[in-house]
């Protein structure tokens, strides 16, 4: 991605979970009552585009697809600090407040990995907008594309001794193969025990037609703002790739299955769609001779 239209991407993604809690009824999927803050000036437009255009079906599917693989991902973390591990990564972490509203900052290190640019951006908004930095969060600048992910957490204090939660939302599918399979290598030399929770784009043979409608309207236009997306999975295609890496799987979950059923009960246009899942995996308990280390991120690696 390029420097500018990542923070682009943080900044959609904020607004949708912010969004969520003055456009959709009852019951909320996420709260993130601190995501608007950090839109600073942009607040006014981009809120307002959501309440003018709540129902229409594109718009009204960004929100459900953020919200719901944010509250997935952090009901899992928070299991995972009750069962006490102690460190947390957030890939791509872009304004995610997930450290700021946990509660578990006193006993929970986080590392925020981005790039440098996107990492200006989330220590300058929060800050205008008042929001502390909790002491326990550590700011990790790194490019996916270029930079080793294992080298950089060390340099900045991540004991890879220790298992961890690695949250990775909204960033596969703007790397290339070799740049999400070098990532997965990397986590799944992690401590045993460590997890991982990460989404995917599905190839178009496995979307619905609901869908298939929000790739025709986005798809274009975030390759026009210098963010193709780049790279799709078959869950088993990624299911094998993990596995190689270190990975059991848990679980490989569509968007409709990512929350309660009574959560989908709506009353407005909030509905899951089969663009994406959302996977959980483990670094196995016992490391098979084939995987010695990391997994092989093959040049010219495909899914």
């Amino acid at each position: 991605m390029n420097a500018k239209n990542s923070n682009d991407t943080a900044l959609m993604a904020a607004a949708a979970r912010a969004a969520h809690l003055v456009v959709d009824r009852p019951p909320l999927i996420f709260s993130d009552p601190l995501a608007k803050l950090p839109l600073g000036s942009e607040a006014g437009e981009l809120l307002g585009h959501h309440r003018l255009h709540g129902d229409q079906p594109v718009l009204a599917a960004a929100r459900a697809q953020t919200i719901s693989r944010s509250r997935y991902a952090e009901d899992r973390a928070l299991r995972a600090f009750d069962s006490g591990i102690r460190q947390c990564v957030v890939l791509g972490a872009g304004l995610d407040t997930f450290a700021h509203r946990s509660g578990s900052a006193e006993h929970v290190r986080s590392f925020e990995v981005d790039r440098p640019d996107a990492q200006r951006t989330k220590r300058e908004r929060p800050a205008a907008a008042g929001i502390p930095v909790p002491g326990r969060v550590t700011y990790v600048p790194l490019d996916f594309e270029r930079d080793a992910l294992a080298e950089g957490l060390q340099a900045h204090g991540f004991d890879d001794a220790e298992p961890s939660v690695v949250l990775w939302l909204g960033v596969s599918m703007y790397l290339g193969a070799d740049a999400v399979a070098g990532t997965l290598a990397a986590t799944g030399a992690f401590a045993i025990g460590t997890e991982l929770v990460m989404d995917y784009l599905l190839p178009a043979e496995m979307r619905d037609a609901a869908a298939q409608q929000y790739v025709d309207a986005v798809a274009l236009f975030a390759a026009e703002q210098g963010e193709p997306w780049r790279t799709f999975f078959t869950p088993g295609g990624l299911a094998a790739l993990l596995s190689d890496c270190g990975f059991d799987v848990v679980e490989s979950v569509r968007q409709h299955e990512m929350l309660d059923a009574a959560l989908w009960d709506r009353q407005d246009a909030l509905a899951p769609i089969d663009l994406s899942r959302v996977v959980h995996a483990r670094v196995r308990g016992q490391r098979s001779e084939h995987h010695a280390g990391p997994c092989p991120a093959r040049k010219g690696w495909a899914p």
